[in-house]
């Protein structure tokens, strides 16, 4: 099976039985969430009335990730996800952090099935990491982004002007030049990188390469590609030119440095995400500048956000179409 077969099998397989509420396929439309490197770090326990979103620390990233926070946040992409799914089949969902479990817990009641634009959205969502094209977005669509992006403990900035966006350019390019020097943040992002559609298809997670723009290729000559080609000058400036080209900049920020708090993080991004694909617009993540711990402090000064955490930095704007990274099988995902 092709990389493009395998993408269009995952589309077709987004039918809901309004009466019968398939867990399964709850379940499939929270694996569409977003997740760091596209690692899908989570394992869903279906339960009567419940799905418990456990998160699976075999898919944790150490280097860049050594808290856990993007892991949590994205066990809240997929939360948002399943809770919208839920909601076009006919069921409420209630959703916590269960600190025994270390996981998400949503309980479900029967209600109106409702199709909301962000449901529709679901299988359109995809983290866009190419130059966009500029344009200014209207006051409308700066209030519908701002509405998505804000949840209980949880704020959005929204940044549009030249002058934030070469200072947050600024801040990125420090992120990758601290993370270059990081041989074991390397070896990590390589490992995640899948730089053939025969690479994706097989394991059905990462960083397909032809998404970051690079060809497809080889592995063998992916690696010696990034060994003698990838560096944090050239990052910078493909960066820069992202970030310039870029209608906003969002900054999710949390009052509170604790996982519940990453998880509503992670539900607020999807939120945002979905929102903007509804509005036809593109979203990728530039989180360097709250990834290195040192730098995240000094950018949170740069946003007068105090002791609050500034948790995913997210650009947005008009682009083309890309390919899309992958998803294992639901079955895969269910324990």
């Amino acid at each position: 099976m092709s990389y493009s077969d395998c993408a269009d099998r995952t589309r077709r397989h987004l039918a809901l039985d309004n009466g019968a509420h398939d867990y399964t396929a709850l379940v499939h439309y929270a694996t569409l969430a977003a997740s760091s490197h596209n690692t899908q770090p989570w394992l869903f326990k279906p339960e009567k009335n419940r799905i418990r979103i456990l998160p699976d620390f075999r898919r944790r990233c150490p280097a860049v990730d050594p808290d856990d926070h993007h892991l949590y946040a994205s066990l809240g992409c997929a939360a948002e996800n399943l809770l919208l799914a839920a909601e076009a089949a006919g069921l409420k969902g209630r959703c916590s952090f269960d600190a025994a479990t270390a996981g998400v817990q949503i309980d479900f009641e029967e209600t109106t099935p409702f199709r909301s634009h962000l449901f529709g959205a679901i299988p359109d969502r995809q983290c866009s990491r190419v130059e966009y094209d500029g344009t200014q977005l209207s006051g409308q669509e700066l209030q519908q982004l701002e509405d998505a992006g804000r949840g209980d403990g949880v704020s959005i900035m929204l940044f549009t002007g030249d002058d934030h966006k070469k200072q947050i350019a600024q801040y990125v390019a420090e992120g990758n030049s601290a993370q270059f020097r990081d041989a074991a943040w390397a070896r990590e992002l390589k490992s995640w990188i899948r730089f053939s559609g025969q690479e994706a298809v097989a394991s059905g997670d990462g960083l397909y390469g032809p998404v970051m723009g690079s060809p497809e290729v080889p592995r063998w000559l992916g690696l010696l590609a990034m060994r003698f080609g990838f560096s944090a000058k050239k990052q910078n400036q493909k960066d820069d030119r992202h970030i310039r080209s870029s209608s906003a900049i969002a900054v999710l920020v949390s009052d509170v440095d604790d996982r519940s708090h990453w998880i509503e993080a992670g539900r607020c991004y999807e939120r945002l995400a979905l929102q903007a694909t509804s509005l036809g617009l593109k979203t990728a993540f530039i989180n360097q500048p709250v990834e290195v711990a040192s730098l995240r402090a000094e950018f949170a000064r740069f946003l007068g956000v105090g002791n609050r955490r500034p948790d995913l930095v997210v650009r947005i704007g008009r682009g083309p179409e890309t390919p899309r990274s992958l998803r294992r099988p639901v079955a895969e995902v269910i324990e």
